[in-house]
């Protein structure tokens, strides 16, 4: 399991800037893996992470702020409530790291992998193997859409100029 921590590299309020800073900070510290996933830079992050803040734990804006933090596809919460497990002493809890030790607890005494979990991690591979090639093609044809503006953009400029020419 991994934390996901959904961050903007482009922020207009140090606010947010400090409260992802500390997040992320206190992640590193405590040698809890994590992937911080850019909201600025990648609108597909940005269109994850606003579809699966649950919609009561959105501000009035309706739209979630970074950080955002998730365990997998489990919403955790926002820093706020980072901020208050990280008081209350409950970042396990919070993170939703509690589920990873039971599934730890099922495996067998000498480190074999019960069929249940097997299945469960077999599943999650497959999963990730889906989202990554997805994530792929979607980059693949942003990068032919830009390239096929620019050549347009060209063939305008180009015309201009033979008409200019012509004239």
């Amino acid at each position: 399991m991994v934390i996901k921590v959904f961050t903007a590299s482009i922020v207009g309020s140090s606010q947010i800037k400090k409260k992802q800073q500390d997040v992320l900070g206190f992640l590193e510290a405590n040698s809890i893996a994590f992937e911080q996933l850019d909201v600025a830079m990648n609108d597909g992050n940005r269109q994850w992470m606003r579809t699966n803040v649950p919609g009561e734990r959105c501000p009035q804006s309706g739209i979630p702020l970074p950080p955002q933090i998730f365990n997998e596809d489990q919403y955790c919460g926002d820093y706020d409530g980072f901020f208050d497990a990280k008081e209350n002493e409950a970042i396990p809890s919070f993170l939703c790291l509690e589920t990873a030790e039971k599934a730890e607890e099922e495996m067998g005494h000498n480190g074999e992998v019960t069929a249940e979990t097997s299945e469960s991690l077999q599943k999650n591979e497959e999963e990730e193997a889906e989202d990554a090639t997805a994530e792929e093609e979607a980059e693949d044809a942003t990068a032919e859409e830009e390239a096929e503006e620019v050549t347009a953009e060209e063939d305008n400029t180009d015309g201009k100029e033979k008409e200019e020419e012509q004239e």
